[in-house]
């Protein structure tokens, strides 16, 4: 078969899909890692190869044209056939069955082992590598390259990643049942912020999540905490042996709630809800375990279903 002369390259018709996704030769270029000047040069390459105008420029972005929307609907079916052929060059060489994890420690203990039990039905074989970790420590992990997906819990993800929402869960305030807090029930949020508490350490969705919520609530500074712990299992620990009040996810202490053996602390006009994420390179493809235990998490979600 002898290719039709007008038949861009595959990495420039790459180019094209992401201008029209992203709305603009900048945001393009953010994507691909590429300069805006490149993104803007390898897009007129292809009008000229092509002999059509694809898209409308504007100080506001870009809009494709009625030619564009044409050319853009053949290129994904192109850029979707290269995609699987990729795959399965991949399987061929037993590259594809493999997946590395990066979750935040909420995400990993909670969550993660009912989701890689149900991905080895899915791929028997597959390598599966979770690292647990803190949220911002699981995004630094994609970014890197040292993790193909990551599980956060942020509101933002920041430049160079894509993300997908596959649950929510809210942080609460628990004692023991012996603490002073747990026969009311309740406190105000000053109180709460001049208590040290048993926390999560700096970097952690928990930790960032909850002191972004006091700040808006009182003036005065945190109190600084009584014991910083990096694991969920060691945080409930703690708060049980040191008498003390915890910051924790939801998910992590339904079953010590449910058996009395926490209390949940109501913070008056203070509510901690979080959006959990699957976080992954800005224009990957998710494919093979790693798109499968994205779909896995979204449908299996934390909380109430996005």
């Amino acid at each position: 078969m002898v290719l039709p002369a007008r038949v861009p390259e595959l990495a420039a018709l790459d180019v094209v899909a992401s201008v029209a996704r992203r709305g603009s030769m900048g945001a393009a270029a953010r994507e691909l890692g590429l300069s805006q000047q490149a993104v803007s040069a390898r897009v007129r390459a292809v009008e000229r190869e092509l002999g059509l105008r694809l898209f409308r420029r504007s100080p506001g972005g870009t809009a494709l044209t009625g030619s564009g929307s044409a050319v853009l609907e053949w290129a994904g079916a192109i850029l979707d056939s290269a995609e699987k052929f990729a795959a399965g060059v991949e399987a061929l060489r037993g590259q594809s069955s493999s997946v590395r994890v990066a979750a935040s420690m909420t995400v990993a203990e909670c969550l993660v082992p009912s989701w890689v039990v149900a991905l080895r039905n899915l791929h028997p074989d597959g390598q599966i590598r979770v690292s647990p970790m803190n949220s911002a420590s699981a995004m630094a992990a994609v970014l890197a390259g040292e993790a193909d997906i990551g599980f956060v819990e942020c509101a933002e993800t920041g430049a160079g990643l894509d993300s997908r929402p596959i649950g929510r869960d809210e942080l609460l305030v628990v004692v023991p049942r012996s603490h002073p807090w747990a026969r009311s029930g309740r406190v105000s949020p000053s109180t709460l912020a001049s208590t040290p508490l048993v926390q999560r350490e700096p970097g952690s969705g928990t930790r960032d999540v909850f002191e972004e919520a006091l700040a808006g609530r009182v003036e005065r500074p945190l109190a600084p905490p009584l014991l910083e712990l990096s694991s969920v299992t060691a945080l409930k620990t703690a708060a049980a042996t040191a008498e003390a009040p915890a910051v924790l996810s939801s998910l992590s202490v339904a079953g010590e709630l449910a058996e009395g053996r926490l209390v949940r602390i109501e913070v008056e006009g203070l509510r901690m809800p979080r959006v959990l994420r699957a976080v992954w390179p800005v224009g990957a493809r998710l494919r093979g375990p790693a798109g499968d235990l994205v779909a896995l998490a979204a449908r299996r979600p934390a909380g109430a279903k996005m």
